[in-house]
């Protein structure tokens, strides 16, 4: 894996989408290219179905907590 970010995307991405299997397989792919899980998913209703976020960050970024 790269020491940056493929296609030239920044090292935190916040990911957001419907809830459901395209919004997991989103996620997984982003996992399994290099990116970590930052902080816990954030759901919403918006009057039709729950929005989920997830923010990600690349793998060499550093824990600025």
């Amino acid at each position: 894996m790269s020491s940056t970010p493929p296609d030239g995307k920044p090292t935190y991405r916040c990911l957001t989408g419907k809830d459901d299997h395209a919004f997991c397989e989103r996620v997984s792919e982003a996992l399994a290219q290099g990116w970590r899980l930052y902080g816990s998913p954030a759901l919403t209703f918006n009057g039709e179905y729950v929005v989920v976020a997830q923010a990600v960050v690349w793998k060499e970024a550093k824990e600025m907590m």
